[in-house]
């Protein structure tokens, strides 16, 4: 279908159902009828596998794409045109027929605190997080803290702070909400590295839809992307020479970002399940996935990693 042919339809954005999913499925229609307001755009929520099993850890489901695999189901089966995610839901390997055209302007990338201060965090405190990277690096910090599981919106994780010392959320979904009074403490990189893709809207379609591509293109914010795709070629690469599956149940983590001299700085991290052993890497160049790759190989040759990863 060609852009003259595209007018007269819709496009339909599909997206799971909670507060946060509309808010990013939102933004995306503002920015597409700002560039093309003669095509009606539909938010269409669905329930994803992941939403519906609250009583096992994300990591205990035994696969990727808990969040997004209906959502991307809906696209290729016609249902929707385009899919909305949390860029950090994605699995690291693309799905047949999709592809992630578009990533809207980055948002906040840290972790937050609700509850106490990390600085206040001692041996025997609570801290609900399911996520194997953020009680990794909590656990370097603070030695001795005890991790219970967390699911759930936002809003349920909210009210379960009052039930612990502390509950880890990305800072970018209390700021989407409205709720920014809640964060205690926003984590620095250097302390708590985010997760692949933390705060970014990642868009996707169909591969053959090329007046989508066109559109989506123009709602693009090119830096934002190839951080985004940096980020998940270190994961992959982490995962390929594990067997994990694009790293999803190891401490992984990844940043990368234009300094203010234009070059790109891109720091990595893996990290044992304990928190005893701690990876990190860091380097600048002018080519983000270059510099994924750097970091990869760095991280994988140390002799500590095999032993992380499985491989001894």
């Amino acid at each position: 279908m060609s852009r003259t042919e595209a007018k007269g339809h819709s496009l339909r954005i599909a997206t799971r159902s909670s507060n946060l999913a509309i808010w990013q499925a939102n933004q995306v229609k503002v920015a597409l009828e700002r560039v093309n307001a003669d095509i009606p755009v539909e938010v269409v929520p669905l329930v994803s596998s992941g939403d519906l099993i609250h009583e096992k850890p994300i990591r205990a489901l035994g696969t990727q794409g808990v969040f997004t695999k209906e959502i991307q189901a809906a696209v290729l089966t016609g249902r929707a045109d385009i899919a909305v995610h949390s860029a950090k839901d994605l699995p690291t390997v693309a799905v047949s027929g999709l592809e992630m055209v578009a990533v809207l302007k980055r948002g906040e990338v840290r972790d937050a605190l609700v509850g106490c201060a990390v600085a206040d965090l001692h041996e025997g405190s609570v801290v609900a997080t399911g996520s194997p990277r953020r009680r990794a690096q909590l656990s370097y910090i603070h030695p001795g803290i005890v991790f219970s599981e967390l699911r759930g919106n936002i809003e349920s994780r909210l009210r379960h702070s009052t039930e612990v010392d502390a509950v880890v959320v990305a800072a970018v979904a209390l700021q989407r909400l409205g709720l920014e009074e809640y964060v205690t403490d926003l984590l620095p990189v250097e302390l708590m590295l985010p997760q692949v893709g933390q705060g970014a809207i990642a868009v996707e379609c169909r591969q053959e839809d090329l007046w989508i591509k066109d559109i989506l293109g123009r709602i693009d914010d090119h830096p934002s992307r190839m951080a985004v795709q940096a980020e998940r070629a270190f994961m992959f690469r982490i995962g390929q020479v594990g067997n994990y599956g694009g790293a999803c149940t190891l401490p992984v983590a990844a940043l990368a970002q234009i300094g203010q001299d234009g070059s790109w700085v891109m720091k990595g991290m893996l990290a044992s399940e304990d928190g005893l052993t701690m990876l990190r890497e860091e380097a600048k160049g002018n080519d983000p996935m270059t510099l994924a790759n750097v970091i990869a190989d760095r991280i994988l040759g140390a002799s500590e990693a095999k032993r992380i990863i499985g491989l001894s």
